[in-house]
């Protein structure tokens, strides 16, 4: 009886081999599946590192107990939550002064002039203001540079550059029948 033992120069078989037969190199459908199943895990792998990236912006595992945000949460935070994610602070600072307006230029003038609206371009950030009266706008552009200054320090510097002041609008046009179709009244005659 004859052995088949590998000699000194015979290779060695790996496991699950029988020993003498070389085993065929992977050819068409063998290769695919190698490469198919190379894709998967490579796939995997990419998941992986992205579920682990979102997590870590988020701050990491999240369960129940924690708090995040989709807790519940009180108005006023949320609400203050919306202005930041969306870059709304400074209108709704400036929204603030106009209900604030009397404390902020005192009871006087708040009765005599009007904050109407906000630019908030930032080349121009101005406040426009009108007066019921000539002589309350006179007043008002003068105080407007101590105006300026009170809002900047109230809302933030920078965010009131110039206050436009417009004195108190014309009488109401009023149509009847000796107007001439077309006439503005008295202020078409002079010019």
């Amino acid at each position: 009886m004859t052995e088949n033992t590998p000699g000194k120069n015979a290779p060695e078989a790996a496991p699950g081999e029988v020993p003498g037969k070389k085993t065929p190199e992977p050819s068409g459908v063998d290769l695919a599946r190698v490469a198919l199943r190379a894709a998967k895990e490579q796939a995997r792998a990419r998941g992986d590192a992205a579920q682990q990236k979102k997590q870590a912006r988020r701050g990491g595992l999240r369960s129940g107990a924690r708090a995040d945000g989709r807790d519940p949460m009180a108005l006023g935070a949320a609400i203050n939550r919306l202005l930041t994610e969306r870059g709304w602070e400074t209108p709704a600072a400036v929204g603030g002064v106009m209900g604030r307006w009397p404390q902020i230029v005192g009871d006087d003038l708040a009765k005599h002039c009007v904050p109407l609206r906000y630019d908030d371009d930032p080349a121009e950030r101005v406040l426009t203001v009108q007066c019921d009266s000539t002589a309350w706008a006179t007043q008002l552009r003068l105080l407007a540079p101590q105006l300026v200054a009170r809002l900047n320090q109230d809302l933030g510097h920078g965010t009131v550059r110039l206050i436009k002041v417009q004195g108190p609008g014309g009488p109401a046009r009023r149509f009847g029948p000796l107007r001439a179709p077309g006439s503005t009244g008295p202020g078409d005659t002079y010019g």
